[in-house]
């Protein structure tokens, strides 16, 4: 392990597509787990380009647990998809935590990529076809997708 269980700056990582839920779940989810004193990462102040994706590993690196918020329109974003497979290699590497949240949407349309998450990877399949790297993390991601939806987690539709 290369960073020290005891030394991580952040309690939770949160992972989300915020177009979806920034403003309702995750102001909620942000706020409870801040009133129960645990440390939370929420991209909300980064600015863009590289030094961000530099800010946001280092995040996920420096967290004891990563949520994954998974939710209508989260694989509708690369950068979302990229942060997953981030998350799930630190699960690997320093057995980080991982607990996927299913908000609004069935698990088995992420780990099997149906409805909305069929049609972005449709649109990632056609952006591919003579792109190689794209190809390969198309793949990617659907694995990540896959392994993350078979985690244990929570399933929002079964507390409404």
């Amino acid at each position: 392990m290369s960073t020290s269980q005891s030394h991580k700056k952040h309690d939770v990582f949160i992972s989300f597509r915020g177009e979806d839920t920034r403003k309702t779940f995750i102001v909620h989810l942000h706020h409870a787990l801040k009133k129960e004193n645990i440390d939370v990462f929420v991209d909300n102040n980064l600015k863009t380009g590289d030094e961000v994706w530099d800010s946001l590993v280092e995040a996920i690196k420096d967290s004891h647990m990563s949520l994954v918020v998974f939710s209508k329109t989260y694989a509708t974003s690369k950068w979302c998809l990229n942060e997953l497979l981030k998350i799930l290699e630190y699960r690997k590497l320093q057995d980080q935590v991982v607990i996927p949240v299913f908000y609004n949407i069935d698990p088995s349309h992420v780990r099997y990529q149906k409805e909305s998450y069929e049609i972005a990877f449709g649109k990632y399949e056609r952006e591919s076809r003579n792109d190689e790297y794209l190809k390969k993390k198309v793949s990617d991601w659907k694995k990540a997708l896959h392994d993350a939806a078979g985690i244990s987690g929570w399933d929002s539709s079964h507390f409404r």
